[in-house]
């Protein structure tokens, strides 16, 4: 076990209940479509590289009819970076100590015309202390109604706390989440963001207000990502539809495994590798 302070355990906690939620939410939209699909969990632990404790998490899997694929996973991990890893951290360089702690979670969907989706925050501390995360949408084939729903509910979500959070992060979303070598972006956007710091316990309020914005990008999430799936998941699909699929999810692997960043901080951490793939779509096609 490693031990964790104030707001490390509240950060935790956190994670873990938006996690029970959101699978609860999933598993009832299976029930809706007459199937008994359920999440598996997984559990694994992690060592660090001088054998101690490096802390661990739980991988939640559901196969089912509406959701082909969906990983929700949350891990707390801790210990020490390489020291080439550690310079690319904020606040590693000079110490490579850290803690992680977040959820991730990543949808394939069975119909072609159900949205695809992301989502991702986390807490982390090395010399500082930061929140970042986002959330974004991933049609193979695009509803405007659907986008704008998706961006409205995110938009509120950043208004409630800062002006400035929406136009900067659905900015930052736009840059990120594009594919340079294909020239595309993976989806229709959403927001992305990094860096929010906070003081250590007892030297301020920051961690509060961030702590506070975090929560809000997942009930935001919770909130609309399973409209849009009830939505359109009883939407007749055609092989052309299924086809339009397959391609597209080609471009999400091709993302996934070559410029996100929450892949690289995983297996550079020593991750439980099934868990840090659980993104990749369980079937694609590349042409």
């Amino acid at each position: 076990m490693i031990s964790l302070d104030d707001q490390q355990q509240a950060a935790r906690d956190w994670f873990e209940s938006l996690r029970d939620r959101i699978c609860a939410e999933f598993e009832a939209i299976e029930r809706e479509a007459a199937s008994d699909a359920s999440f598996e969990y997984i559990p694994w632990e992690r060592l660090d590289p001088d054998g101690s404790p490096g802390g661990g998490g739980v991988r939640g899997l559901m196969k089912g009819k509406v959701f082909e694929k969906v990983g929700v996973n949350v891990s707390t991990v801790g210990g020490s970076f390489s020291p080439e890893f550690a310079r690319t951290i904020l606040g590693a360089e000079e110490d490579p100590s850290f803690f992680a702690t977040g959820i991730s979670l990543v949808a394939h969907m069975a119909n072609p015309h159900v949205p695809a989706v992301h989502m991702n925050t986390r807490f982390l501390v090395t010399t500082k202390r930061w929140f970042g995360g986002g959330a974004d949408l991933n049609p193979p084939i695009p509803y405007e109604e659907d986008t704008a729903d998706f961006h409205a509910r995110l938009r509120a979500a950043c208004a409630a706390h800062d002006p400035t959070y929406y136009p900067r992060f659905s900015k930052w979303a736009e840059e990120y989440f594009f594919i340079p070598h294909r020239g595309v972006h993976r989806g229709v956007g959403g927001i992305f963001y990094d860096h929010l710091e906070c003081a250590a316990p007892g030297a301020g309020a920051t961690f509060d207000a961030h702590f506070a914005f975090t929560r809000d990008v997942g009930e935001g999430f919770l909130h609309i990502y399973p409209r849009l799936v009830r939505r359109r998941m009883a939407m007749p699909f055609d092989a052309a539809d299924k086809a339009r699929q397959l391609e597209w999810r080609g471009r999400y692997a091709e993302f996934n495994l070559i410029y996100d960043r929450g892949t690289l901080f995983g297996l550079k951490t020593g991750g439980n590798v099934g868990a840090i793939l659980m993104s990749l779509p369980p079937v694609a096609t590349w042409t």
